[in-house]
């Protein structure tokens, strides 16, 4: 991952009063279990005692050296360990702004930490336009006690463009450099490498806790279109989808950090059967409609307007927004 180096003043903002929101592994020494192991479930991307928790008996003992009575400890002694007070998770829950007031309440306040929320929709209907907005907001203090972070990008398609953080920056009167200092960037080529580079994020996370934020990718199916064609591939291309989509909300949730992901469209052949208003659907099928927390579909409105609807959500209605795309990014829309 492209890094640049991080302005000092920022830094501190970001870790002023912040706590870690998970529990390092490290702290089941003190449960008995040695360093060495330790070690090696950090070698495979476990780091917190609720990553051994998401983690299946199964996957422990594939790990080198570690057999199946050291999994019996090591589960035992991180459930022990664990903290499973729902309400001290929601209580540490976070929103993130849109840059739009009318897009931020359709989604309960905005971005939710813990959470995978997910756009689709057509070509220039605004999905790559909020993730950019997004990077920006993110760093700015919010609402109830947020008080800002980093952002991870991960680009599938080649659609990030650091210079489209500058006039947003400027919108919110933040120093550029700085900002952009504070997205890092990572390019996938393949849906492997998607993947890997996921484990690479935790990491970070782990390594800088707390300061972590948002973790973007555009778009989360691309990749898995090219990997993966036809009918006969299909149960496979599933199959590894399911893997990602688990692996984020494992992220989320572990590292207190909201997921936002972009989808593409495609023709429902379907359609026409049951005289759908619109033939078109999003990818990704059933795996990642059960996947995602909050789904949002966006349609062209007139001119540089943008209209989001809410697809699926477990806690909010199902209602639109109008939003607009301007040089400063994501507002409230032009009447």
């Amino acid at each position: 991952m492209q890094q640049q180096k991080v302005v000092d003043s920022n830094a501190e903002d970001f870790s002023d009063g912040e706590e870690a929101t998970f529990q390092d592994i490290d702290m089941l020494q003190d449960q008995g279990i040695n360093a060495a192991d330790l070690k090696k479930l950090k070698a495979a991307g476990i780091c917190t005692i609720k990553g051994v928790q998401m983690t299946t008996k199964k996957a422990l003992s594939n790990i080198k050296g570690i057999s199946e009575a050291k999994v019996e400890k090591i589960k035992e002694a991180a459930s022990k360990m664990a903290i499973v007070d729902e309400s001290m998770k929601r209580k540490q829950c976070f929103k993130i702004s849109t840059g739009s007031e009318d897009l931020d309440k359709l989604l309960g306040g905005g971005v939710e930490s813990m959470a995978i929320t997910e756009v689709f929709g057509e070509f220039r209907t605004g999905k790559t336009q909020i993730s950019h907005t997004l990077c920006v907001t993110t760093q700015m203090p919010g609402a109830m006690g947020y008080t800002g972070g980093k952002v991870v990008f991960i680009d599938t398609e080649n659609t990030f463009r650091p210079d489209r953080l500058r006039p947003i920056a400027d919108r919110f009167n933040l120093d550029q450099a700085a900002v952009l200092d504070n997205v890092l960037y990572a390019r996938a080529y393949t849906s492997e490498h998607q993947m890997e580079l996921l484990d690479h994020v935790a990491a970070k996370f782990h390594e800088e806790a707390g300061i972590f934020k948002l973790l973007i990718v555009d778009s989360i199916m691309a990749l898995f279109r090219v990997d993966f064609s036809g009918r006969g591939e299909l149960a496979d291309r599933q199959q590894k989808l399911a893997q990602m989509l688990s692996r984020l909300q494992k992220i989320s949730e572990e590292y207190n950090v909201a997921v936002f992901v972009t989808n593409q469209m495609t023709a429902d052949p379907g359609a026409a059967m049951s005289f759908q208003a619109d033939p078109k659907k999003p990818i990704g099928g059933h795996i990642l409609a059960h996947a995602s927390t909050t789904r949002i579909s966006l349609r062209k409105g007139r001119g540089e307007n943008r209209i989001a609807k809410i697809f699926d959500s477990p806690d909010m209605p199902e209602s639109e927004a109008t939003f607009s795309i301007t040089n400063g990014g994501i507002t409230d829309a032009k009447e």
